[in-house]
């Protein structure tokens, strides 16, 4: 599911720093526009999650046991998961119905499991790496933007390239933070090309409650639009109350079938509206509105609420 562990002798050495180091580039990659952000000097959420995950490991590498379960239950609390029990984490979660990332909360709950339940010392910090690497890897923007020209230390970036329509139907904005004359650009291009948008992914973008309401009545009138990602933003639950308003007038978001809001400010849960709105828009759909279908061979459906697909890191296979 991850990428495979190269070991090395320091502690903060190996693939989990890379990942983090790869994040750490990605904030500072400024906005097409070159507008300041509306957040300067306040690090995005997944920045403060991935630094409490490297900090965790570490001292768990150095033996300091009690404060490493502190970072945990830090980080616990920092996604939603506010119980402080381990029973409470294990059995409370385990029904993924309306969380909004229900792979952050299965990786969460196997590290509270190998940390409070070790077999060995080494099996179990081996085993803690293992997930601390996957976490990271699915919290954090991904080296596949980085083959897009997104992330390799330019400066600025210039929208008019990135902004482009795939053949099948994809506006990909992942990775390039968005000023609100970016957002401006980006209303303009998806009006041009409404009939033909299928999945927009606007993750890690610096995307906040405002910009989207700007961008609400476009996204709304897209009427292929299936999937829309929204991940690694700073978005809040007050947003969650426009959105499902908007979901449940049928005329908007008439082809929607998937939406990802984790890794976002406090948007732990969903309401049961947001759920039941996309359902009825895609009733054949197998997994959770918040997990995205993947084709099998075939032309099959697969994966289910508990797989955690894109752990794989460029160029290595997953384990």
């Amino acid at each position: 599911m991850g990428a495979r562990q190269s070991k090395g002798p320091e502690a903060g050495s190996g693939p989990l720093q890379g990942v983090w180091r790869r994040a750490q580039s990605s904030v500072l990659f400024r906005s097409s526009s070159g507008e300041r952000p509306e957040n300067p000097g306040v690090p995005a959420p997944y920045r403060r999650r991935v630094g409490m995950i490297q900090d965790m490991l570490l001292k768990a590498k150095e033996g300091r046991q009690d404060e490493a379960s502190e970072l945990l239950k830090s980080l616990r609390q920092d996604l939603g998961m506010e119980s402080t029990s381990l029973d409470d984490v294990l059995y409370r979660y385990a029904s993924f119905r309306n969380m909004v990332d229900p792979i952050t909360h299965d990786l969460i709950i196997s590290l509270a499991r190998y940390m409070h339940c070790p077999k060995t010392d080494g099996e179990s910090l081996s085993a803690m790496e293992k997930v601390c690497r996957q976490l990271t890897y699915h919290l954090s923007p991904h080296p596949r933007w980085r083959r897009q020209g997104l992330l390799k230390g330019k400066p600025q970036a210039s929208l008019k390239a990135v902004l482009s329509l795939s053949p099948d139907g994809t506006v990909d904005l992942s990775g390039l933070p968005l000023s609100r004359r970016d957002a401006d650009r980006l209303v303009l291009h998806l009006q041009r090309n409404s009939a033909r948008v299928r999945s927009v992914e606007l993750g890690f973008t610096e995307l906040t409650d405002d910009t989207l309401l700007m961008l609400m009545p476009t996204l709304c009138a897209l009427p292929a639009l299936e999937s829309l990602a929204l991940n690694g933003n700073r978005l809040t639950r007050s947003i969650l109350r426009q959105l499902t308003d908007a979901l449940k007038e049928p005329r908007n978001f008439p082809a929607l079938a998937w939406v990802d809001l984790g890794n976002n400010v406090d948007i732990f849960s969903l309401p049961q509206a947001f759920l039941l709105s996309l359902r009825k828009r895609c009733p054949k759909q197998g997994n959770l509105p918040t997990i995205q279908e993947q084709p099998e061979q075939g032309g099959g459906a697969g994966g289910g609420a508990c797989d955690t697909p894109g752990l794989e890191q460029d160029g290595e296979e997953p384990e």
